[in-house]
């Protein structure tokens, strides 16, 4: 399975990278966030708040992941 996966705001500037492939054997976009939470300099990415995104639709980690899907991976946004 390849999944397109996405970083935006200080989670791209935290890894340096605004998109990657991977590729493996993911059932959930959790298994998607795991997977990229062990590299190194991506700590960022083991936050319990972080929001996420399926092929441009809000979800959460539980959401099931296909072949050739996008996820997003962004920071919780609060506003005043």
């Amino acid at each position: 399975m390849n999944i397109t996966v996405k970083f935006f705001a200080r989670y791209r500037e935290a890894l340096g990278v605004d998109a990657v492939n991977v590729e493996g054997n993911f059932a959930t976009v959790d298994d998607v966030r795991v997977l990229l939470a062990q590299r190194d300099g991506a700590e960022v990415l083991r936050e319990q708040n972080l929001m996420c995104a399926r092929n441009e639709d809000l979800c959460q980690l539980d959401e099931p992941v296909s072949d050739g899907d996008e996820v997003a991976f962004f920071p919780t946004v609060t506003g005043g």
